[in-house]
C-alpha cells in the first residue's frame, strides 16, 4: 500500500462550541496504481480525509502509514518532508500564492526537494503546455480565470511525480473539456507511473472511471450505490 490508515477519527468545534465528529474511527488503503474516488454529500469528511492523509492536521485518533513507515506520530518537520517527497495536493480553493506567477507557483514544488530549476522548469513547461496553460506562465494568479488557477495549481501538485496525488474537486472550476484533461492526467498517473490517487469528487464519469469508490457520510465510510446513482440524476 502506498498508504494506509487505521481508526482514524478527527472532531472540529463548531458554532455555538459543540464538538462535530468530521470522521468517525475510519481505516483507509490505497495502493500504487489505484484511482480511488471519494464520493458524498457536502460536510460528510472528504476534504477532511485528504487534510489528514495529506498530512496538513493531525488526526485526533488513529495512525497513518507510507508504505511501511507509520508517520502519524512523526514531528511537524519530519511529516513535512514526507509531504513534500511523496504528496502532491490539489487544493479545491488553489492556494496559488499571489506575488508569484504561474510558472514560479508551479515551480514550488521543485524546491521543497532541491531540484535542478533548470531541469523542473523544463518539466513544468512541459507539464504547462498538456494542460493548456503555458502561454499563462508569465501572468500571476489575480489574471488568470478561476480554470486556470485551477490547472496551475494541479501542475504544482504533480510535478514531482509524487506516488500519492490527493485531489480535491480537482475539476470543479473547468468546463467538460478541460475536466476531461484534468481526469485524463491523473488516469496517466495511475496507469504510467503507478501512482496511487484519490480523488474527491461530485463528477459522475469521474467517480465512474476509478478503480474504486469509496462513500462517505456523516464521517463514516456508507455503501456508495445510492450515492453514485444520485450524482448521476439530472439535477
Amino acid at each position: 500500500m502506498v498508504v494506509r490508515a487505521r481508526g482514524l477519527a478527527k472532531r472540529y468545534r463548531g458554532a455555538g462550541g459543540h464538538l462535530v465528529d468530521a470522521l468517525r474511527t475510519m481505516d483507509f488503503d490505497a495502493g500504487p496504481g489505484e484511482l480511488v474516488a471519494v464520493v458524498g454529500p457536502s460536510g460528510s469528511g472528504k476534504t477532511t480525509l485528504l487534510n489528514l492523509l495529506g498530512l496538513l492536521e493531525p488526526p485526533d485518533a488513529g495512525d497513518i502509514w507510507f508504505d511501511d513507515e507509520r508517520v502519524s506520530p512523526a514531528s511537524r518537520r519530519a511529516q513535512a518532508r514526507v509531504r513534500g517527497r511523496r504528496i502532491g495536493y490539489v487544493f479545491q480553493s488553489f492556494l496559488l500564492i499571489g506575488g508569484l506567477t504561474a510558472l514560479d507557483n508551479v515551480l514550488l514544488a521543485a524546491r521543497y526537494v532541491r531540484r535542478d530549476r533548470a531541469e523542473a522548469r523544463r518539466d513544468a513547461i512541459a507539464l504547462m503546455e498538456r494542460l493548456g496553460v503555458a502561454d499563462r506562465r508569465d501572468h500571476y494568479p489575480a489574471e488568470l480565470s478561476g480554470g486556470e488557477q485551477q490547472r496551475v495549481a494541479y501542475c504544482r501538485a504533480v510535478l514531482n511525480a509524487p506516488p500519492l496525488v490527493l485531489a480535491d474537486e480537482p475539476t470543479g472550476s473547468l468546463d467538460d473539456a478541460h475536466a476531461q484533461v484534468i481526469l485524463g492526467e491523473l488516469q496517466r498517473l495511475v496507469r504510467e507511473r503507478s501512482a496511487s490517487v484519490i480523488l474527491v469528487t461530485h463528477r459522475p464519469e469521474a467517480a465512474a472511471n476509478a478503480d474504486r469508490v469509496v462513500g462517505l457520510e456523516a464521517g463514516r465510510l456508507a455503501p456508495t450505490h445510492d450515492m453514485t446513482t444520485d450524482m448521476r440524476r439530472p439535477r
